[in-house]
């Protein structure tokens, strides 16, 4: 083991001991939300960033592992595993490598090769490889017979031995990769005949560009076209470079014996070598854009699950339509469904009265704080509608972006959530409580369906839904969850529960009532010691009898926070949001074995604010009223947006017409933008201005330069 701590120290750039006593933790079981937030002065205050990386790289090195002994266990059985090729094998930390190892010795299917060596011609290729012989068709003669008929045949079953051991050659097989490396170029051809079917990929019709400058996003895009029946992809270096790179390595004498190697080296090449090398690469750069597709993917829905919630209001949601009306419900603080109907305030009913008088009594009946209206059909006439109401009390107005809504209304979470209402009343309660808490309503929902991915579909499925589960765990964690009113389906990602014990946390709610403390937990079945190390500190109990239980510090922790409170002489009660009392703590006297300054400085910022939400502050928004559809846009207005999506080329922000624009990475600020990220978020609200509008197409180009946009 000690080894993997030395190489994933290399690989990650952070010291043997982190790495050592991180492995140690995720070895014991421990969650990564855990580590991050109460080891670490076991990690040195590694973030999850870091721990993830560690992680990774330990998965790696283990798989690595396992590869290892199987191909030394291959190879032992075929009775040719010497310890000079046993230390080469264990010693190998490159995957491709460690194949180029097992190549010779890999079980084969049958082969031209394999056929030549089957009529006795291997020792024949053996004499040409050695490039001695003068007098070559004499020795090949003395290997004709009745299943090989004349010198031709003879010449060329040793040819293709020979190719295939340039093949299996490792130095051969590196000098190709060494021109895939510099001069590879990824090409994409239309398919005859499907020009006009696959019109939506013309842009790859004739396409070529080099495959080390070729962005994740367009790999992707042209891998699709190919899957569909559209284009055909090839991965072409210099082939005249290539072969005479290899020519140099294995031919020695310009003889007919040297003739008859190059001819094999070539054929080698064309037949072996470039298709196992392509494949590589492809499968290498698809791999690498998939990371950048999924990491661009799981940072928009980080942005998403943290968006600003209102918090526990009374909110009126709507669901707006038009031919089959607007479905209205009314949530309580908690997000409970009070009450539920339809208004038709546009065409083709048109009855504005009757919904402005239903709206207007409900706000007065259920004392409403706010306003959600789904983005999707007739959100900007339901929005201009509910504006014109005259309230006998403020109230904010939101629009909620509602990907995914319908998805969540058809699942069987809604389904068992609310078995008595159709797919229209959940729809519009999903509105609501993501205005109230985004978080703890989207994590319901595929994150595949919410909207702020691209090429989602195209990557590899296992790795995306690993990555973007990880992130909704991070983001469940980072917040905390109030035990008493969290779902099965939120608490299923808090660290150390997952999904039995979630169930078995709602049971336990339900058979016997709230819970009134942290410790209370331990009698929930199955959780076990270990379990309530992970999660305790995640949970949240609001008006427990010891503070500490709705606060972010662990129960292990809180001994250290009473001799705290005994020696300022006050009760727990007393310190915990006392600014002036908590800034007197000498930390350095609670130091000990275990307990560092970094958990001693995070308990002193509980202390001061308890169960703090880390999400920002909600802000209202209120899109141009000029403005409804594509057809109202002009080039050059200056309009307010809402960020909806980042890719790697820019952003996608609704300036209110149904139709997301996009911002290019161009046009982002006034000055080179590398990274959409660094100057945009999901849900920031930015002005844009108008560049071109296609209405035909669907699209709608905008810039944020010199708008006096926040980073930009």
């Amino acid at each position: 083991m000690i080894i993997f701590e030395v190489i994933i120290a290399e690989r990650t750039g952070i010291p043997v001991r982190q790495v050592k006593n991180t492995v140690e933790l995720l070895e014991q079981g421990a969650t990564i939300p855990f580590i991050s937030r109460y080891r670490k002065e076991h990690t040195g205050s590694l973030d999850e960033v870091k721990i993830t990386s560690i992680r990774d790289e330990l998965n790696k090195l283990k798989e690595l592992q396992k590869r290892q002994e199987y191909i030394l266990k291959t190879i032992d059985e075929q009775g040719q595993l010497t310890e000079e090729l046993r230390e080469k094998i264990e010693t190998c930390l490159d995957p491709v490598m460690l194949e180029d190892i097992y190549l010779p010795f890999k079980p084969k299917r049958k082969t031209r090769a394999t056929i030549a060596r089957e009529k006795g011609l291997e020792p024949l290729a053996g004499i040409i490889m050695k490039q001695q012989e003068r007098q070559l068709e004499k020795v090949a003669s003395g290997f004709l017979s009745d299943q090989v008929a004349d010198l031709e045949e003879a010449f060329q079953g040793a040819r293709d031995i020979i190719a295939e051991w340039v093949n299996e050659d490792q130095r051969a097989r590196k000098t190709v990769r060494s021109h895939f490396d510099r001069s590879a170029v990824i090409t994409s051809k239309v398919l005859k005949g499907k020009e006009e079917e696959g019109v939506k990929f013309s842009d790859y019709f004739e396409f070529s560009e080099p495959l080390k400058r070729c962005p994740g996003h367009r790999i992707l895009a042209m891998r699709r076209g190919e899957q569909e029946g559209f284009l055909k992809l090839s991965i072409h270096p210099d082939q005249p470079k290539v072969i005479d790179s290899l020519e140099r390595q294995f031919v020695i004498t310009p003889l007919e014996v040297g003739q008859q190697v190059s001819e094999a080296v070539r054929d080698s090449y064309k037949r072996l070598i470039h298709p196992s090398i392509e494949n590589e690469y492809g499968a290498l750069h698809k791999e690498k854009a998939d990371q950048e597709a999924i990491r661009v993917f799981a940072e928009n829905l980080r942005q998403l699950l943290l968006a600003s919630p209102l918090g526990q209001k009374r909110v009126l949601a709507l669901d707006p339509g038009f031919r089959t009306g607007c479905k209205l419900v009314c949530l309580d603080a908690q997000g409970n469904l009070v009450h539920n109907e339809t208004i038709y305030p546009h065409p083709p009913q048109s009855d504005r009265a009757g919904a402005t008088r239903k709206v207007s009594s409900l706000v007065q009946q259920y004392k409403t704080e706010a306003i959600a209206i789904g983005n999707g059909t007739a959100s900007r006439e339901t929005e201009r509608f509910i504006r014109m109401i005259r309230f006998p009390h403020d109230i904010e107005v939101y629009v909620v972006n509602e990907s995914g809504a319908s998805i969540y209304s058809a699942s069987k979470i809604a389904r068992d959530e609310f078995p008595d209402f159709d797919v229209t009343v959940r729809g519009a309660v999903s509105i609501g409580r993501r205005l109230m808490d985004p978080l703890a309503e989207l994590v319901k929902i595929d994150p595949k369906s919410i909207g702020v991915g691209q090429y989602q579909h195209d990557v590899d499925q296992g790795n995306l839904k690993r990555s973007l589960d990880e992130v909704v765990e991070s983001c469940v964690n980072m917040v905390g969850v109030n035990v008493n009113t969290a779902s099965r389906h939120l608490l299923t990602y808090v660290s150390g529960l997952g999904p039995v014990l979630a169930q078995n946390v709602v049971e336990y709610r339900q058979k016997v009532g709230a819970f009134s403390s942290r410790e209370e937990l331990k009698k929930v079945p199955r959780m076990g010691e270990k379990a309530f190390e992970q999660c305790a500190g995640f949970l949240r109990i609001e008006g427990a009898q010891n503070p500490l239980d709705n606060s972010a510090v662990h129960p292990e922790s809180y001994h250290i926070v009473e001799r705290m409170a005994a020696d300022l002489k006050v009760d727990m009660n007393q310190l915990v949001r006392n600014d002036s009392l908590v800034k007197t703590i000498e930390l350095q006297k609670y130091v000990s074995g275990d307990i560092g300054l970094p958990t001693l400085e995070d308990i002193r910022s509980e202390l001061e604010k308890p169960g703090r939400d880390p999400r920002e502050q909600i802000e209202v928004f209120e899109f141009d009223h000029g403005v409804y559809s594509m057809e109202d846009l002009i080039p050059g207005m200056d309009l307010p947006g809402i960020v909806t999506n980042i890719t790697k080329f820019g952003a996608f922000v609704d300036v209110g017409v149904k139709q997301d624009g996009l911002v290019h990475i161009s046009q982002l600020a006034d000055r080179f933008v590398r990274d959409p990220n660094d100057v945009v978020k999901i849900h920031q609200h930015v002005r844009v201005k108008v560049l071109e509008v296609d209405i035909s197409r669907k699209r709608i180009q905008l810039s944020m330069k010199g708008l006096g946009n926040p980073k930009a």
